[in-house]
């Protein structure tokens, strides 16, 4: 089983960024596509991208095309999401997961999750 670890959360201006990352360990990272996702008070969570193992092969949702950007690197078996043009809308705890499955299937881990707080 892998282990997540997210950072690089905070409080941001809107229109400010933010590149969180995430630290996996436990399995080797080339193997899996990542996802990042995210939760915001009284809702549920939502898928934000998606990235194959390679990173040849990227998904976003609709509502982040433009302004968000996943990367990885396997030599640092770190996943990232870089946020630009942040908005209110945008507040939530940010989560990485693993999807061992294939890319935009069902996560089998979960990080802790980090707080990403934008100001009006």
């Amino acid at each position: 089983q892998v282990q997540l670890q997210e950072s690089g959360g905070g409080l941001v201006q809107a229109g400010g960024s933010l590149r969180l990352s995430c630290a996996a360990s436990g399995r080797t990272f080339s193997s899996y596509a990542m996802g990042w996702f995210r939760q915001a008070p009284g809702l549920e969570r939502e898928f934000v991208a998606a990235i194959s193992r390679s990173g040849g092969r990227i998904l976003y949702a609709d509502s982040v095309k433009g302004r968000f950007t996943i990367s990885r690197d396997n030599a640092k078996n770190t996943v990232y999401l870089q946020m630009n043009s942040l908005q209110v809308e945008d507040t939530a705890v940010y989560y990485c997961a693993d999807q061992s499955r294939g890319l935009g299937s069902l996560p089998s881990s979960w990080g802790q999750g980090t707080q990403v707080t934008v100001s009006s």
